[in-house]
């Protein structure tokens, strides 16, 4: 039964076939490992197929089955293929062009509907939760003459970040007993992947194949290697005379974990699970727009495959770990983007008890008073480059408490919150410290990218932003009050004194230094570089931190001006420009290669998260006219019809028409606009 469907009907006298492999669906699987591909089939990107599997260290995540060509056989010998495929030269193979009806996400999952003749084709994906199994399911809804379905699945194994040029592994091995298959590539350390057809009378036709210069063409777009070969074992195939359902499943789990569920079973599983999750989230939330979005952020919330010391740490604790995938498809988990999502992910959905173990475990994980700014793929310890993470660690601790007042948690917690700020006290890595003559934060080392505006190639660091930069200490202000009244509440009194006073000096001198006068708002940074008395007066959207906030860095009297000035310049229809187009570096279109894109990532380009505490913002001076704040998300709503069908992209173009770039699914995006959504209803 469908809870929510989001329909795109394919008309090809209409619609140009570049809608077909410009929209992109994508399943997931609660560990990190995914499937995703084009409407029409096409594998256009490196990060493309049915089944990326999320493998303990050192593999990580790896694409362990590329593709399937899909082919219809009449009893006239007529061969209709439903697939897509392009090849070096031109040759685009376009049969969904043809015989596609209508693509859905019902409930969040891809469906096709195919009409052949008087033939009635559906198909469905779906993805186990918590196993690297797929399963793709084909329906006959209609027809009298029944063709045999003939499944020709092709592989590359790689890590989905490795160039699609790379040498395949020589030989592949294919073994079978009974009606199981297994593709193995020797001496790689990988699992092999499991392979079947859930049919009786099903049968496998051992034909190798290498599929020749395969042509990812977003690769190509984005500056990468584009063309690569896929090996094929054969094709397996059934007559549909008799029955309306055949299913290919492929898996790195082992067999007995595979035939657990039938395809039918697995269908009926997951649907419960997904009402289930409707039922969790609060009553604004378990219809229509907000819906779509509570399966969208599903999709995010993973326990991570390979952790195998911080999962036996949480479990004799009476623990799980729980984190964030930022993005798909080439993000892993971010500290930052966990925080800032949480609320949205997690609370707002009704899931408080995994936003419970993502505050914990990230607990686990402070080093140097410091939570990890990212998990490289395939490695168990984390990166803590960041300024900002560990400050938006309180915040995301403050909304959790807000809807859940366990207290359990607070008191467990309290100890390193106060060892987070007695490191940002004295100083701690990457030059991150409280200046004793005015109690900002200041940050910055050269060669690394603290802030969120983290583009960096090479040695080039597009936007360091070294010094005091005006979020960074609108976050240090918030964490500081929060913890005050934390500290109170817990009896420490001692504590909360202290960072009461700190607290107050920060929120005087952030006034005094930030107000820039002549513009109306504040300034990105001042002591840039850490030289004394300089400022960047660059209009940015990290001064609307100072008033979204719960602990508002900003006097009240500066809050409206400082709105004003943000939604006149950095305001779209999908979110906040990066930088005010009237500054020299501004930088309206986000395309070309990496070295293009990394130098538009944050002067100018659009940023979908950021309309979150816009919006909060904008309620705060505006408290009674939410009508008027739900305008300012009324273009997502149509969003979920592009590129990534069903979720929220991670930027766009800074001008009309507003392009999507970056990820075509971001934990983020999904988050804050459900959360503001929610929030002015």
């Amino acid at each position: 039964m469908a809870f929510t469907s989001r329909s795109l009907l394919w008309d090809k006298a209409s619609h140009s076939r570049e809608v077909l492999l410009s929209r992109e669906w994508l399943v997931t699987n609660g560990l990190g490992g995914f499937a995703s591909g084009t409407i029409s089939g096409a594998i256009t990107r490196r990060y493309h197929g049915l089944l990326i599997a999320a493998l303990p260290a050192p593999h990580g995540r790896m694409v362990m089955w590329s593709h399937v060509s899909e082919f219809l056989r009449f009893a006239d010998d007529d061969v209709i293929s439903l697939g897509a495929e392009e090849r070096a030269g031109g040759q685009l193979q376009l049969g969904a062009a043809d015989f596609l009806h209508e693509f859905r996400l019902e409930n969040g999952l891809p469906v096709w509907t195919y009409r052949v003749r008087d033939l009635v084709l559906e198909k469905r994906v779906l993805m186990l939760h918590l196993q690297n199994t797929v399963h793709v399911i084909y329906r006959i809804l209609e027809g009298e003459k029944r063709p045999r379905l003939e499944l020709r699945p092709a592989f590359f194994f790689r890590h989905y970040e490795s160039p699609v040029n790379e040498g395949m592994p020589a030989p592949y091995r294919l073994s079978a007993i009974e009606d199981r298959y297994e593709i193995s590539a020797p001496d790689s350390g990988l699992p092999p992947l499991r392979i079947k057809l859930a049919n009786d009378c099903a049968q496998f036709t051992v034909l190798p194949q290498i599929i020749h210069q395969v042509v990812y063409r977003i690769e190509q777009s984005r500056g990468y290697a584009y063309e690569g070969n896929l090996w094929s074992p054969g094709f397996f195939h059934v007559d549909m005379q008799e029955r309306n359902m055949a299913a290919i499943m492929g898996s790195t789990e082992e067999w007995g974990i595979i035939n657990v569920l039938a395809p039918e079973a697995a269908i009926a599983a997951e649907e419960e699970r997904r009402a289930k999750m409707l039922d969790d989230a609060l009553p604004e939330a378990r219809r229509g727009f907000p819906a779509e979005l509570v399966f969208a952020g599903d999709q995010f919330i993973i326990t991570p495959a390979g952790r195998a010391e911080e999962a036996a740490r949480a479990h004799a604790a009476g623990d799980e770990v729980r984190t964030v995938i930022a993005g798909y498809h080439w993000f892993t988990d971010w500290g930052r983007d966990t925080m800032i999502s949480l609320e949205g992910l997690a609370l707002v959905t009704g899931r408080c008890l995994e936003a419970g173990y993502i505050l914990r475990t990230f607990s686990h994980y402070v080093r140097d008073g410091l939570i990890p700014n990212m998990f490289p793929d395939g490695e168990k310890e984390g990166l803590y480059h960041t300024a900002d993470a560990t400050l938006w660690f309180f915040h995301a601790l403050s909304r959790y408490l807000h809807y859940t007042d366990d207290r359990t948690t607070l008191h467990l917690l309290l100890p390193v919150l106060i060892d987070i700020a007695e490191h940002h006290l004295r100083g701690t890595r990457f030059n991150i410290h409280v200046d004793p003559r005015d109690g900002l934060l200041t940050q910055g080392t050269e060669g690394y990218q603290l802030t969120w505006m983290d583009a960096k190639m090479g040695d080039w660091v597009v936007t360091p932003r070294r010094g005091k930069a005006v979020e960074i200490n609108a976050l240090w202000y918030n964490a500081l009050e929060l913890l005050a009244r934390w500290c109170r509440e817990e009896g420490n009194v001692r504590h909360a004194e202290k960072y009461s006073d700190a607290a107050k000096r920060a929120h005087a001198s952030f006034n005094q230094r930030f107000w820039f006068a002549d513009g109306g708002y504040l300034f990105d940074v001042v002591d840039c570089n850490g030289q004394s008395g300089t400022t960047d007066s660059s209009c940015r959207p990290n001064q609307i931190f100072a008033i979204s906030l719960e602990h508002t860095a900003l006097e009240q009297s500066r809050w409206s001006s400082v709105v004003e000035v943000v939604e006149e310049k950095l305001v779209t229809s999908v979110g906040l420009r990066s930088l005010s187009p009237d500054h020299p570096d501004y930088k309206p279109i986000y395309s070309g290669d990496l070295r293009s894109r990394d130098g538009a990532y944050h002067q100018g380009t659009v940023w979908a998260w950021l309309i979150g505490p816009f919006v909060d913002a904008w309620l705060k001076v505006h408290p009674e006219d939410k009508t008027r704040a739900r305008k300012f998300l009324g273009t997502f709503p149509q969003h979920l019809d592009d590129n990534g069908v069903g979720t929220i992209s991670e930027v766009f173009d800074a001008r009309d028409p507003h392009f999507a770039g970056g990820c075509i699914a971001q934990a983020w995006s999904v988050a804050e606009v459900l959360r503001s959504w929610i929030k002015t209803a």
